[in-house]
């Protein structure tokens, strides 16, 4: 009995493997179910009033800390960041613009938002930097000079004696 055999394009470009990531399939399955319900039922009024916690990323470098928020459709002015030591607290309101005709679907998040995070040292309160573009929110916290890593040269009994 013959069996199939898979063979590979010697000379075919293959596309470069991605990285399985269960949790991140997890997670949008239960975002789109939890779509799902709000559109059958109505929400609960705690849930109605409860903020939604923007996509943020969290980047340590050597000397800061680089937190990238997707906040697409926000005004500068309705973002309000506040750190206290080492917590980070993004808070605001996407504001749901006036439309014209009638709306048929909507997927896009609008309201009250909040990220929270802690790092894991001390930050530099006095050198934080904030900018929106496109969207996307960059905040860069630097690390205080005593938090920072230090390179320290190792001798030897040998370079020690004249």
């Amino acid at each position: 009995m013959a069996l199939p055999v898979r063979r590979r394009n010697g000379g075919a470009q293959t596309r470069p493997v991605q990285r399985y990531e269960p949790f991140r399939e997890l997670e949008d399955i239960q975002e789109h179910l939890n779509e799902l319900l709000r559109s059958t039922w109505p929400a609960p009024i705690d849930e109605a009033v409860r903020p939604w916690v923007p996509p943020v990323d969290i980047e340590e470098t050597e000397d800061e800390w680089i937190l990238e928020a997707e906040l697409p459709g926000v005004d500068k002015d309705d973002i309000n960041l506040e750190v206290r030591e080492s917590e980070v607290v993004i808070s605001g309101d996407i504001k749901e613009r006036e439309r014209k005709g009638i709306l048929r679907r909507r997927t896009r998040k609008t309201g009250e938002f909040e990220f929270r995070a802690t790092l894991p040292g001390p930050t530099d309160p006095e050198a934080i930097k904030a900018d929106v573009r496109n969207g996307v929110l960059t905040v860069r916290i630097p690390k205080p000079e005593e938090a920072r890593p230090r390179r320290i040269s190792v001798t030897s009994d040998d370079e020690q004696q004249p």
